[in-house]
């Protein structure tokens, strides 16, 4: 049986460390799809059309990768795509204590798994909401950010 995994979020920005995250996963899953949530509500920094473009180009050439959008329940979503788990990173404490429930509620609706993985201790301090504010504010967010030129196109 292929094993799929979805890793969901807004990605606004996508980091090092949700990258870092995507390549941890690969020697785990047979394909990952990266889905890029919609939320109509919500206020994005960077357009999504950049963001999908950005996502591509880290893995131009990983043929295990497909990076989609959704508007939906995430659980909805991976039986859709065929996708048997769902991928999350892990930094702290505060990340744990958020995801778990998650985890626990996606499970009580469907058989889909959550993967927790930890990113490299080097990445622990990137937050896509600390990133925001260091691009807002004019700060440099490439250190952060692979391929940022891909993002602000």
């Amino acid at each position: 049986m292929k094993k799929s995994a979805c890793f969901p979020g807004s990605f606004d920005p996508f980091t090092k460390g949700h990258e870092d995250i995507i390549r941890k996963g690969l020697d785990l899953f047979d394909e990952i799809v990266i889905a890029v949530g919609i939320n109509s509500t919500k206020n994005y920094l960077f357009p999504l059309e950049n963001r999908l473009k950005h996502i591509q180009s880290c893995f131009e050439n990983q043929p295990k990768i497909r990076v989609i959008t959704y508007q939906k329940l995430t659980v909805d979503l991976c039986k859709d795509e065929g996708c048997n788990y769902i991928l999350r990173g892990l930094r702290d404490v505060k990340d744990f204590n958020y995801e778990v429930p998650i985890a626990l509620m996606n499970r009580s609706m469907t058989d889909i798994e959550t993967v927790f993985l930890i990113p490299d201790t080097s990445l622990f301090a990137i937050n896509a909401t600390i990133i925001r504010e260091i691009y807002k504010n004019g700060g440099k967010i490439d250190k952060y950010v692979t391929n940022f030129e891909q993002l602000v196109k």
